[in-house]
């Protein structure tokens, strides 16, 4: 049976001319990583489950990326984090939201789709679930990166003297991970994980957690949503995607992006990654540049920040 794997560490990139070759590096041996983490997994004919889980924990530990230990603060100088993680074959799904110690976001959202009977667990609880559900607690100073801190000073400065939505920079806006997956078995599996928007009001809640949003996984295809979470919930982008595979006879390129472009043309921005039941990929962006990181069905595999690097 065909595998298949694409992650993305965010939609809304630093500028080219911002990035430095150092940091092109890194950015990009995360994304390896992560991949090969999932991609591992996969070989041994493991769960696509499994493999996303394991490709989100790697970006979750990665400052470079906003999630887990590198997750942006909101307006309050806090952190809020939020994941969701969704099994195909019986659309299961599991999701958190308004996290602050809980190392590892999407392990909680796994465990809240395996062991409970509901879909969605927030702030305060979701944190003391995870204490009972023995996943590894951080206190601020794991999750305090001062690139993150500096970026919600100048957001905040910018905000006080009127600053509108067009001048922050795509790096701040947003900022997500995310991997999805298709196993040996057939089986596809969709995970991501968020720490928000920088400077986003206490208690927001984007689009990572509100399933068929910026998560979704069926028999037809897994998708994962990283960009202005608003809009992406008013246009339920990851379920519109699956949507015009089922009903419309799409190809998962053509349903990815006119899913993106509907997104665009109602003023918002972001990318996603999807693969369906054939090992193929998509991974449509409107921003400069998407993170991102794939092998598809036919074993080839990429890694890109920017359009042109594919």
């Amino acid at each position: 049976m065909t595998i298949a794997l694409a992650i993305h560490g965010g939609a809304g990139t630093l500028r080219r001319s911002e990035l430095s070759l150092d940091q092109e590096a890194a950015y990009l041996a995360g994304l390896n990583a992560a991949l090969d983490a999932g991609l591992t997994i996969l070989q041994q004919h493991g769960s696509a489950l499994d493999a996303v889980t394991e490709a989100v924990v790697v970006l979750e530990d990665n400052p470079l990326f906003n999630a887990g230990r590198g997750a942006v603060f909101n307006s309050a100088g806090q952190i809020e984090m939020e994941a969701a993680i969704m099994h195909g074959p019986n659309q299961a799904a599991g999701s958190v939201t308004g996290l602050r110690r809980t190392r590892n976001p999407v392990r909680l959202a796994r465990v809240v789709m395996e062991r409970t009977p509901h879909v969605m667990l927030g702030f305060e609880a979701a944190d003391r679930f995870a204490v009972e559900s023995g996943l590894p607690q951080c206190d601020a100073d794991y999750f305090h990166t001062e690139r993150r801190w500096q970026a919600l000073q100048d957001e905040l400065e910018r905000l006080a003297v009127g600053g509108s939505d067009a001048d922050v920079p795509e790096d701040r806006k947003h900022g997500t991970v995310g991997a999805v997956a298709l196993d040996h078995a057939g089986r596809l599996a969709a995970a991501t994980s968020t720490g928000g928007r920088t400077a986003k009001w206490p208690g927001r809640i984007g689009d990572t957690p509100v399933i068929g949003a910026g998560t979704w996984a069926d028999i037809h295809c897994a998708v994962s949503g990283t960009g202005h979470g608003e809009f992406f919930v008013r246009t339920a982008v990851a379920h519109d995607i699956a949507a015009r595979l089922r009903y419309g006879g799409f190809t998962l390129q053509q349903a990815a992006d006119d899913a993106i472009q509907i997104l665009t043309a109602m003023g918002g921005c972001g990318g996603v990654i999807a693969v369906d039941h054939h090992g193929q990929i998509a991974m449509p962006f409107s921003t400069e540049g998407m993170y991102r990181a794939a092998v598809n069905g036919q074993g080839q595999r990429m890694v890109a920040i920017y359009h042109d690097l594919v």
